[in-house]
């Protein structure tokens, strides 16, 4: 099961933060905003199909987030769980940790928005530049 979702870069992406990242629908970003790397996003969490959002929720459920931009492709992998909601309007958020609300997409993320490869983070700092994130769910 994969899902589709076209978001854009801003000028303000940090992507610093230690254990998330983030897509949003919003398309203001400030700077204090350092987990998330895509705005203007399609979808947010409770956008995500009803057979996604059941499958991510099968315990021991693997997923995978494909990012792409500029010719750049990053992979993140983390683990679905019984409690997620998918209930957020706006936002999708990948951790790496256990914490999970209504903007959780998954936890025990492989990676942070910090150890997201550099010249992707580049491209996602134009506005104009298209991202398309690919995120499938394998129910195990």
């Amino acid at each position: 099961m994969a899902e589709q979702i076209t978001a854009f870069g801003h000028k303000n992406i940090r992507s610093t933060h230690k254990t998330t990242f983030e897509f949003t629908k919003n398309r203001d970003l400030t700077p204090r905003g350092n987990c998330i790397i895509a705005v203007a996003s399609d979808k947010g969490s409770s956008d995500l199909s009803t057979r996604f959002k059941k499958q991510a929720q099968n315990p021991g459920a693997e997923i995978t987030v494909t990012i792409t931009a500029g010719g750049i492709t990053e992979i993140i992998k983390g683990r679905g769980h019984p409690n997620l909601t998918f209930t957020h309007p706006t936002d999708i958020v990948a951790r790496t940790s256990e914490y999970i609300c209504s903007r959780t997409l998954m936890i025990k993320a492989d990676k942070s928005s910090k150890q997201l490869d550099k010249d992707l983070i580049e491209k996602m700092k134009n506005p104009d530049q298209k991202i398309e994130i690919q995120i499938t769910v394998n129910p195990a």
